[in-house]
């Protein structure tokens, strides 16, 4: 394709255009809206011509063999998992008494409490029983209560560490367990 100072060009494979100021063999130097000088080799850019890119651009290859080539240059990247998230709880169970039963009336909070605790124990026996290291078990913060009968439960099982929940994540309301999944569950 030929060239002249003063043609109006595009930059292929980048989101560049400018105008030809200078020509030295088949190196083109265009300068861009910002005014900025680029220089490239005349195979890297396509003159204009009204609306429309010039199809002659393409005269040695197909535009179906520029999409494969572009299509097969890319790099395949997996998504970086940063440490903190690597680590992350895989199970979480949350004791808010409105996601265990369908209605609260008629319970005293004896028989609330019975209900969370009695899920807690169950999910924690599930995920020993599935090998699930790292459960979060999201309480609450209220009075309290529910937080020191989990810990007395928890206490009970040789195989578990608990400690408080990341604190960005779930606040002060939940608890993690940690399961030694190499030592049996109770004394």
């Amino acid at each position: 394709m030929s060239f002249k100072i003063g043609d109006y060009v595009y930059v292929l494979d980048e989101a560049l255009s400018g105008k030809v100021i200078k020509i030295v063999n088949s190196e083109i130097t265009i300068e861009d809206h910002d005014g900025f000088e680029l220089s490239f080799s005349a195979n890297e850019i396509v003159k204009k011509e009204g609306d429309s890119l010039r199809k002659s651009a393409f005269s040695s290859k197909s535009i179906n063999q520029v999409l494969s080539e572009k299509e097969s240059n890319k790099k395949r990247t997996l998504p970086k998992v940063k440490p903190k998230e690597r680590f992350q709880p895989t199970m979480e169970v949350d004791l808010h008494l409105h996601h265990l039963v369908k209605s609260e009336r008629n319970m005293s909070s004896h028989d609330k409490k019975l209900v969370q605790l009695d899920t807690a124990k169950h999910k924690l026996e599930f995920a020993m029983q599935k090998k699930i290291q790292k459960i979060v078990f999201i309480h609450g913060v209220g009075e309290g209560t529910l937080k020191m009968e989990l810990e007395y439960l928890f206490r009970r099982y040789n195989n578990v560490k608990f400690y408080d929940a990341d604190y960005k994540k779930y606040g002060q309301g939940a608890t993690e367990v940690y399961i030694y999944q190499n030592i049996k569950p109770y004394d």
